[in-house]
């Protein structure tokens, strides 16, 4: 069975049709080689996971790295201090058990602390063997932690954070993890805005170690030109591979689950049709207009969350439906939160100094929208 095009989950390289992030990943290795600790923060599906598990195979020779996802986490894991940590330890230990990188008594120690073997079990007793795992490791151990929006509303969570910041400040003189990777959608030193409880310390992140993060995760015409030359090396369509590219480029600005979704729609729903009886006709610009109308028709997470977001927050759809409606310009300030918002869920982006909504894409979609509610 061929490579298709995914839009759902991460993709894997050797089933689906990727583009190359290479680039990408040399960024994130200098980062992780300068001991940095950061946030990968992008709107949803915009590739976190699948660059998470790419990097993990892309260092596996020069670091040990524990690649982690709180989505393996069960809600009363975050009740107590204790479930927390033997929970963490459990993910922990089930990575590095076979890496033949640790020596067999910290192993050890780490199975007896999962398996509730530790009296009074806390963060400091936790992160004190990790300090042992760090000092003991034969390669230095890099921390990556997917989908952390799971925990980010927890308290237990921004102790956890808390800890890593002192092994971060400490590490000229204590053993700590090389870097610290955390992925999802929100940003972490923005705690505040998922925090459940009011007050000064939902105000204040422990995680203002966290490097800037400034790796462009957009797919390029170029890279889109690439993963349409590893299909038109297995499919021999005759496509124009350029103009192709170019196009589903100026419909998504990159965006990484809306090109394959344009890929996905002629490759499956398009190829075979009365409009496009073979995969010449279908890769054509009448192809790709006709698969950004289908995209256009339906349902999707991206969508949704999309809509929903803006129902939650007025104060969104309103800076949303002015921009454009009324073309009125609105100056990009990061320190708006509404702007901040829009940002970090990839609807908006600065151009010129000036709001502008991400691609065309995203744009019909809300003016759909907003006309269906007059």
């Amino acid at each position: 069975m061929g490579k298709i095009f995914n839009t759902e989950a991460d993709c894997k390289p050797e089933l689906h049709y990727m583009v190359d992030i290479s680039d990408r990943l040399r960024s994130i290795e200098d980062m992780i080689d300068h001991g940095k600790y950061f946030t990968i923060n992008r709107g949803r599906q915009y590739g976190k996971t699948t660059t998470l598990r790419v990097l993990a195979n892309h260092l596996r020779d020069k670091y040990l790295v524990v690649s982690l996802d709180f989505q393996d986490l069960d809600s009363s894991d975050f009740s107590s201090v204790e479930y927390f940590a033997e929970a963490f330890a459990d993910l922990f230990y089930n990575k590095v058990k076979k890496s033949n990188d640790l020596p067999q008594d910290l192993l050890n120690k780490l199975k007896d602390f999962a398996g509730g073997q530790i009296p009074r079990a806390n963060l400091r007793k936790l992160f004190s063997l990790f300090k042992k795992c760090c000092e003991k490791a034969k390669h230095p151990i890099v921390l990556l932690i997917d989908e952390v929006d799971t925990a980010s509303n927890n308290q237990v969570f921004l102790d956890f954070l808390a800890k890593l910041r002192a092994g971060y400040i400490n590490r000229d003189s204590e053993a700590t993890f090389q870097s610290v990777i955390l992925a999802g959608v929100y940003d972490i030193k923005n705690l505040k805005r998922k925090f459940v409880n009011e007050g000064e310390h939902s105000e204040n992140s422990p995680w203002n170690i966290s490097a800037a993060f400034d790796v462009d995760m957009d797919f390029s015409p170029e890279q889109i030109a690439g993963m349409l030359r590893a299909y038109e090396t297995d499919h021999r369509t005759g496509m124009d591979i350029h103009r192709i590219s170019q196009l589903i480029y100026e419909y998504t600005s990159g965006y990484p689950v809306l090109v394959s979704g344009i890929c996905k729609r002629i490759d499956e729903e398009l190829i075979g049709t009365r409009a496009f009886p073979n995969a010449a006709s279908a890769w054509t610009y009448e192809g790709v207009t006709e698969a950004v109308g289908i995209l256009l028709k339906s349902s999707s997470p991206l969508f949704e969350s999309m809509i929903r977001q803006i129902t939650q927050t007025p104060e969104l759809g309103e800076m949303l439906k002015s921009t454009l409606f009324e073309g009125e310009s609105v100056a990009f300030n990061p320190d708006n939160t509404i702007l901040s918002l829009a940002s970090m869920f990839g609807y908006v982006k600065s151009e010129n100094g000036q709001v502008k909504v991400s691609n065309r894409i995203f744009e019909t979609r809300l003016y759909n929208y907003f006309l269906s509610l007059v």
